[in-house]
């Protein structure tokens, strides 16, 4: 992925989708606030083209999309289900394909566990408790697309 997340251009990015304006983000680095402008209209093609290429490599009909919150909701034509491409600052570029998972019997379970709580973390979701990665991922990302509607 070419977003690095040591990159000032995305750290910018990442407090602004955190709800931090652009005259505070330009005061806790030290540079204008035309700076910050520039780097995040930069960091928001950026993140745009990468949303677009991850959807084209897998297969996926862009519905909506939202640079600023890095989000990407489509549908994939090879898997004929409900997708969404998210940036997460902890955890990269993320596909994910909605699905009935055996969650229980998977050896992914904790990763898809962490991954969701982080990412709804990022975006400053509250979501219901609990162990099921399925419920926690429709919860989670139908608030994202009640948020970019």
């Amino acid at each position: 992925m070419f977003l690095p997340a040591g990159e000032k251009q995305f750290e910018f990015w990442v407090l602004r989708r955190n709800g931090l304006p652009n005259i505070n983000i330009a005061k806790q680095f030290g540079v204008s606030r035309q700076a910050v402008s520039r780097a995040l209209l930069s960091m928001d093609k950026r993140i745009e083209e990468t949303l677009l290429e991850m959807a084209r490599a897998n297969g996926i009909e862009v519905e909506k999309l939202d640079s600023k919150k890095g989000i990407l909701f489509g549908r994939s034509v090879p898997f004929k289900a409900s997708a969404i491409i998210f940036v997460s600052a902890k955890h990269g570029m993320q596909v994910w394909y909605e699905h009935e998972g055996e969650c229980g019997s998977c050896e992914r379970y904790r990763e898809c566990i962490e991954l969701l709580w982080d990412f709804a973390d990022e975006m400053q979701l509250k979501l219901q408790s609990t162990n099921d990665p399925t419920k926690i991922a429709d919860e989670l990302f139908e608030k994202l697309k009640e948020s970019i509607e």
